[in-house]
């Protein structure tokens, strides 16, 4: 990346102050996208990260159900990443998870689709899909699953969002390319 960008980049992650704290927000996320995840963790230390779902995105489960072993594997490096992090988590189960798995390697950070949370003195709605969390009263409605955009989102699929609290001021930033073939958005969906 040419000097100028990233240190117009480094700029847009700095806090304002040092009491200023930082919600990181991601979705729908393939294994090749685990790396810059890890690495925008370890230039921004964020203090909460919420992931809305479909942790192992490249790993179409809910289709098939034979490729398990895999995505253990997939959520076992990204759970070292997350809680690697020392912030606090909030996973919500998307529609290509496993929930037993998930409360496995998660603990006690799965919350339940249309869970309202409140940190720092904001309200967040968390769910997979943006029907989860369009009608919740929430200052921001956290979700992933498709490329919809709704009144009050934050949709992580579209973007890595970055919250900062209190000022509530909102960061996004692009996945690394290829990540929607990853996904798999190019291959069975004919895009």
């Amino acid at each position: 990346m040419p000097a100028m960008l990233e240190f117009l980049r480094r700029k847009r992650l700095r806090r304002e102050n040092e009491d200023e704290k930082a919600l990181l927000h991601i979705s729908d996320t393939p294994e090749r996208a685990y790396p810059r995840i890890a690495q925008l963790i370890d230039e921004l230390h964020p203090e909460y990260i919420v992931h809305t779902g479909d942790l192992v995105d490249n790993i179409k489960l809910e289709r098939r159900p034979d490729l398990k072993p895999l995505y253990v594997g997939g959520v076992r490096k990204l759970a070292r990443i997350l809680k690697g992090s020392g912030a606090e988590l909030y996973v919500v189960p998307g529609n290509e998870d496993d929930l037993e798995i998930l409360k496995e390697y998660f603990e006690g950070s799965v919350v339940e689709p249309g869970t309202v949370v409140e940190i720092e003195g904001v309200k967040f709605a968390l769910g997979h899909k943006p029907e989860e969390v369009a009608r919740l009263d929430a200052d921001f409605r956290l979700y992933g699953h498709n490329f919809e955009v709704i009144p009050g989102g934050l949709n992580g699929l579209r973007s890595i969002n970055i919250v900062f609290l209190p000022s509530r001021r909102v960061v996004k930033i692009g996945y690394p390319p290829g990540t929607d073939t990853h996904r798999g958005y190019k291959l069975w969906r004919g895009l």
